[in-house]
């Protein structure tokens, strides 16, 4: 928090050039965050996060999530050791959406086993079918291992 340099005084000014953070959470009072590794930029996930989720990820230094699947916050990790150290937090210019940069700790970021979500690609078939195409082929983990079950 700190005081407002934007050039208007308009809400929308305030919150597109000022140093408030006044995030604008969806109607289930959640961002999606885009999380990338702070070294290469790969894409590792994209995940939501509430306001418990951004205060204990900056409190903690760890990424902390909200999981709409099961309701609850969830530190990255927890269960698998694959930690998410963060090294930057940005928002965008309309507060509607984070870009988490971390550290990858444990080697993966999938709950599938993969270093990375984004594991397959989209493309067109010579038929003009669309099909996805894996682009990494080995897992860091054996999900099963880990969860009791298979990503």
């Amino acid at each position: 928090m700190g005081s407002s340099r934007a050039g208007g005084s308009g809400a929308r000014a305030r919150r597109e050039l000022g140093d408030h953070f006044e995030p604008q959470f969806n109607s289930n009072g959640l961002l999606p965050v885009f999380v990338t590794d702070a070294e290469t930029g790969e894409a590792l996930m994209q995940a939501w996060m509430n306001r418990e989720a951004i205060e204990r990820t900056l409190a903690g230094g760890e990424a902390v999530y909200y999981s709409r699947s099961r309701g609850r916050l969830w530190r990255k990790g927890e269960t698998s050791g694959n930690v998410q150290k963060v090294r930057e937090l940005l928002v965008d210019c309309d507060q509607d959406a984070l870009w988490l940069r971390v550290e990858q700790l444990g080697g993966a970021a999938c709950h599938t086993g993969f270093r990375s979500c984004f594991y397959r690609r989209v493309k067109r078939t010579g038929g003009g079918e669309i099909e996805l195409e894996r682009r990494l082929e080995e897992r860091v983990f054996d999900p099963n291992r880990v969860y009791g079950h298979p990503g």
